[in-house]
């Protein structure tokens, strides 16, 4: 495996590896697409080391295909502001990434997929629906709820996991989640700016505003391509059952849908009733190696190296 570092250009510039197996250049390749807020090039927050792209690409290469991961606008490498940016200015920056990746003469151009966590995967989902030249979509992790029933959903799925103490909280000053949540919607909606303070935070709203309004049914009723979506059954931020809307919603019958018992939404395993206040342990551990290898086995597939 070679890891190179790779410049995709633009007003916004974006930085990023790009990871190629030992073996069979030009090969077909794989760009990667993170999830949610300032994530960098391996998914990882300075908070929270997801690392997800990181992980995946280092097993693609193992299984002979290539892949770039990119920092976010604003994040890592990558000058700007990473709150400044909507949900399909960040659909734009993994198609000038895929690109970029197109444009090596280490990649063949016609055997490359897109692949997304979370958010990556709406991303790849909404680019690929655009008709941009893919071998085929992978999807991790990935909501075919609307934006704003989504949020409210993990409202209503998280709420119930929480502490004891923060339960009783709730209960003794009568804060419904889900309310507050819709509460917070509707401020939001209300705004006309990228960025907005919300109690005592810089929020990037635009990205929230179009994030509200995205339904990702109507981009996976456009897809002509193969796909794979993944979900654990332990996802508290997706509902498992949207991969039955996936699978129904896609046209032409080419979707492999995989749900990962005990998985959750970092792509790890858990065990006992769901909960968030675990990811901080989860995240010690490596990425789920079914997952992997579930994705790896397909692109190769899809792709012909199988």
């Amino acid at each position: 495996m070679d890891e190179l570092p790779l410049r995709v250009p633009g007003e916004h510039p974006l930085n990023g590896t790009l990871t190629l197996p030992d073996r069979g250049l030009p090969a077909p390749a794989v760009v990667i697409a993170s999830g949610s807020g300032p994530l960098d090039r391996d998914s990882n927050h300075r908070r929270a080391r997801f690392d997800v792209a990181r992980q995946l690409a280092h097993a693609l290469a193992d299984g002979g295909l290539a892949s770039f991961r990119y920092d976010k606008r604003g994040v890592g490498e990558s000058p700007g502001d990473w709150r400044a940016a909507g949900l399909h200015d960040n659909v734009d920056d993994l198609g000038r990434a895929r690109d970029a990746l197109a444009a090596r003469g280490e990649i063949d151009p016609g055997r490359v997929l897109l692949a997304g966590h979370s958010e990556g995967a709406i991303l790849a989902t909404a680019l690929a629906a655009r008709g941009v030249p893919t071998a085929g979509v992978v999807l991790l992790s990935m909501s075919a709820t609307p934006g704003a029933e989504l949020l409210r959903w993990q409202a209503r799925r998280i709420a119930p996991t929480l502490p004891a103490p923060v339960r009783g909280l709730l209960r003794t000053f009568r804060v419904d989640l889900e309310k507050k949540v819709a509460a917070n919607h509707d401020r939001i909606r209300a705004t006309t700016t990228d960025v907005v303070r919300m109690g005592g935070a810089r929020v990037n709203a635009r990205w929230h505003r179009e994030f509200l309004a995205h339904d990702p049914r109507e981009d996976l009723r456009r897809l002509t391509v193969p796909v794979l979506a993944l979900t654990g059954a332990k996802d508290l931020q997706v509902d498992p059952a949207d991969l039955r809307t996936i699978a129904a919603t896609v046209p032409g019958g080419a979707t492999t849908t995989v749900l990962v018992p005990d998985l959750t939404h970092t792509l790890r395993t858990q065990d006992g009733p769901p909960s968030m206040a675990a990811y901080r342990r989860e995240l010690r551990r490596p990425v789920n190696q079914d997952v992997l290898a579930a994705v790896v086995t397909w692109c190769r597939e899809v792709t012909g190296l199988a």
